[in-house]
């Protein structure tokens, strides 16, 4: 097991490109355990440790496309009842768990779900920026909330 600490600073000016840092790792890696700490001494920051292993590359076989939104797309009504339902729940899970709500799930994420709409748990893999360890702590609570709305 790997560990890996990343500083996500919360001024304009960094948050975006700490964040892509993050995002690239969570893709490329199989996350084990994480810790979060908020610091606010100078400047506000989340921390963020990561107890990891590397994903094994597949040589061989082509990555395959996953499902992602592009912000142009504009929603039906029906989806943007799924987007304000996803919305909330993955604010109620964040504050739940002290975490930054893009640590649930980006907007483009519940963007492409509201879309998308999988039927199964395992249909989330479909969509780019999902993998193991977000399917398995909210894959199920997620098609609950596609299967209600």
């Amino acid at each position: 097991m790997k560990i890996q600490i990343f500083k996500i600073r919360l001024s304009d000016e960094f948050i975006y490109n700490d964040q892509k840092r993050l995002d690239r790792f969570l893709q490329q890696n199989n996350i084990l355990k994480y810790e979060t700490a908020f610091v606010k001494d100078e400047e506000s920051y989340w921390s963020v440790v990561l107890y990891f292993e590397e994903l094994e590359l597949q040589i061989n076989e082509p990555k395959s496309e996953r499902y992602s939104v592009e912000k142009e797309v504009e929603l039906s009504i029906d989806e943007i009842k799924i987007l304000d339902s996803l919305k909330l729940w993955r604010s109620e899970k964040a504050k739940d768990q002290k975490l930054p709500v893009y640590f649930i799930a980006t907007n483009k994420e519940l963007f492409s779900i509201a879309k998308y709409k999988p039927a199964k748990k395992e249909e989330l893999l479909d969509i780019k920026g999902f993998g193991k360890h977000k399917i398995e702590n909210y894959g199920q609570e997620i098609i609950e909330i596609l299967e209600t709305v």
